[in-house]
Order: structure tokens, then sequence, then C-alpha cells
């Protein structure tokens, strides 16, 4: 085939693609952006080939068209810090994938993720089209590895197999919190010694394991360490550790971050919260108030919310447990934030804002996605429209609809 020829096919293949890319125009929205934009009012939103392309474009040429009516647009919101595709029924063991006693440093959980899993519609149901799942580990205080997972119910919706290394410290049922200090920092330690020793070949040329390729990572600060722990002395000590080996530290449960939230804010530390986490649950969480959420924001502390409770089951309130987050001190649109932009900065992932060249994961509510009364009208993920129809509704269809058949019929 002469080179001709194969520029001749190349070019109709493109254009036939180009052709079959839907350009899709949301106008009249009131636009959350998540950026240091804000809120846009009657503003125009175009999305493409996955990509948003456009934010009030002079000329809109768009296939689809559709009008907002000034309801409000936001950035898809991203769960974190669940087991949402690894976990369908807490009690039923066939069904859990999250854990292993011999998990560690190395445990990636993303090949045990379902997109198929009930809970996933759920979740989008909540405005949820991103989520962050992580395992809950097993013996060792490495839990393993984060990954991202979007909730388009499709089975190439993994889109980032290690994202975060989780360790759980603090409070232990056996034994003292201190060893488990020892513990993070020894393995820490031992991987940056082995990358000193750059004049031994031998070394240099051995392909490294998963384990080893992990710290690394962690200790380049391109993969975040996210510690579980909640009194702040803890927080403390584990802010020293980030400052000796330089990591990309994130702080997950910090129920007490009230005490220490300037040297939270000094340290850039991104702290997960429960929003609804109000009452001690350990001596290590005496502090625990529903105004935490606004107080570090104040304080200049990046927030992120997730759900505190149930690992998978419940990430479809995450916009709830906002509102509740509002009504004691946060911002809205920190609120908005904590669910977006916060979350795809310190995980590095794409998503969270709606701006030029971000991924289009986009929401358009009935109202304000943090009262109850509102619901999801339209839902982009990756910028294709997915429908939020759970198995909820079918059930709620099935057993409200005149039937000659039994009430407890099933086929």
């Amino acid at each position: 085939m002469t080179k001709f020829k194969l520029s001749l096919i190349t070019g109709a293949l493109l254009a036939s693609s180009s052709a079959f890319a839907q350009v899709t125009a949301i106008t009249n929205a009131t636009v959350h952006t998540s950026t240091e934009q804000g809120i846009l009012k009657d503003a125009t939103v175009v999305i493409e080939g996955g990509k948003i392309t456009a934010i009030n474009p002079s000329n809109v040429n768009a296939d689809i068209t559709i009008d907002a009516n000034d309801r409000i647009l936001t950035p898809g919101f991203i769960g974190s810090m669940n087991q949402l595709g690894l976990v369908e029924v807490g009690a039923v063991a066939g069904s859990r994938d999250a854990g292993d006693d011999k998990a560690g440093v190395d445990f990636d959980t993303s090949s045990a993720f379902n997109p198929r899993s009930s809970l996933i519609p759920y979740a989008r149901k909540g405005g949820v089209t991103q989520n962050v799942a992580v395992p809950y580990g097993g013996d060792s205080i490495f839990a393993g590895l984060g990954f991202v997972a979007d909730l388009s119910g499709e089975f190439d919706s993994v889109t980032d197999k290690h994202t975060a290394l989780v360790v759980h410290l603090g409070a232990k049922s056996k034994g003292s919190r201190a060893l488990s200090y020892k513990q993070l920092v020894d393995k820490l330690e031992e991987r940056q010694q082995a990358l000193a020793k750059k004049d031994d070949k031998k070394d240099k040329d051995k392909k490294p394991s998963v384990e080893e390729t992990v710290l690394t990572q962690v200790l380049n600060g391109q993969m975040p360490l996210v510690t579980h722990l909640t009194r702040a002395s803890d927080i403390l000590e584990i802010i020293k550790i980030k400052e000796q080996f330089g990591i990309n530290l994130i702080i997950w449960g910090a129920d007490d971050a009230q005490l220490v939230k300037s040297q939270l804010a000094k340290a850039k530390v991104p702290v997960i919260i429960s929003a609804v986490s109000n009452l001690p649950t350990s001596f290590d969480s005496l502090h625990a108030s529903l105004e935490t959420a606004g107080a570090l924001e104040k304080a200049g502390v990046k927030v992120i919310l997730s759900i505190g409770g149930d690992g998978s089951h419940n990430v479809y309130q995450l916009r709830f447990d906002a509102g509740i987050a509002v009504s004691n001190g946060m911002s809205h649109e920190g609120a908005i934030k904590a669910l977006t932009a916060n979350v795809a900065e310190s995980f590095g992932i794409e998503g969270g804002k709606i701006a030029k060249g971000e991924r289009a994961d986009l929401v358009l509510w009935s109202a304000d996605p943090f009262e109850i009364s509102t619901h999801v009208q339209k839902m982009w993920i990756n910028g294709t429209e997915v429908t939020t129809e759970s198995r909820h509704d079918k059930l709620r269809d099935r057993y409200t609809t005149e039937s000659k058949l039994p009430r407890a019929y099933t086929k």
C-alpha cells in the first residue's frame, strides 16, 4: 500500500470519527467551577470528546443543547476512603475483597473492583462520578494501595491503580502505637538508603519490586501517603515524619484536628474528615465536632469530606454530610470544593473542576445539591451522559406497579 493511499484512508477515518464526536452545550447554567473563577451565572459549558472544550464561547455550534434554566451545574463529586466496588454486602464474606491478613505495601485491590456493583448506580444518584477506593488491609500497618475508578459502570472504569499508599496508625487494640510509627519510619529509611546506593551497578540494574516502586514514589512525592489517625498528638507526630522525609501526606480521620489546625495549615497537609463525626468513638477522638470542617477551612487547611461509618453503602449521602458541614460553619463553596477540586488536587487525579481542558464529569441539579429534596437531573461521566437509575428505583417500580401477579412474585 502506498503512503498516498494510506494517508487517504487515515484522513477518512479521522473525518468519520470526528463526525461521530458529539458536541454538547449546557446553557443558562449557574456554574460552580471549583476554581478561582468561582460561580458563573447564565453560563454555557461545552463538552466534546470527554473534555470541557469551552466556557461561555462567543459562538455555540452543538449537536445537543441543554437549557439549564439557571439550575446549578457542578463538577461531579468524588468519593474517597471507602470500599465501593470492593464490598457488596458487609455481612457476606464472599462479597468482601477489600482486606486480607497478608496485605501490605503492595496490596492492590483494583483487580477485584466490580464496576457492576449495585451500589455504584446508587452512588451516582448522589452526584458522585469518581471514587478513590481503598483497602482496609490486614495484620500490617500498611493497608495497601488506593485506586481511582469512575462510576460509569463500564469494565474499563478503573483509571488509576496506584493512587495512594494507605497506612493505619494511631490507637491499637493490641500493642503500642509507638511501634507503628517505628515500623513506618524504618520502612521509609530502608528504601531511602537503598536508593542512595547509586554506585552499585548490581542494584542499579535490578528491577525493583512493586513494594520498592511504591516506596520510591512515596519518597519522591509522586504518590501520597494517606494515614488514618484521629488524636492531635498523633497528627503532630506524622507531620514530623512528613518533614523528615519530604513526603506528600494526607491525614484521614483527624477528629482532633481542630486542636492543631494551625500546624496542619502551615504544613500544607490535606485532611479527610467525616462532617457528621461529632461524638467520641475512643479516647483519641474526644474533640470530634460538627464544626471541625468549618474551623479547618477558616484556618486554611485543605478539607476533603468523606463518609463515616459504612465503607461502601453510603457514598450517596456525601452531599447531605456536606450540607451539615455548611450549616455548622463551612462555606458553601468550600463544601463544593471538599467534594471536588480538593480531592482531585490531593490525589493527583483528573476531574473536580469546571474549566477548559478538564475532564467532563458534570452534574446538573434540580436545586442546591446540599438540600435533601434536590435530585440529579442530568449527569455526564467523561463526557458521556449516564443514567441515575438504581436497583432501588427498579424495586420501587416493580412493587408499586399494578399487576395480576401476587405481590411476592419474582421472575
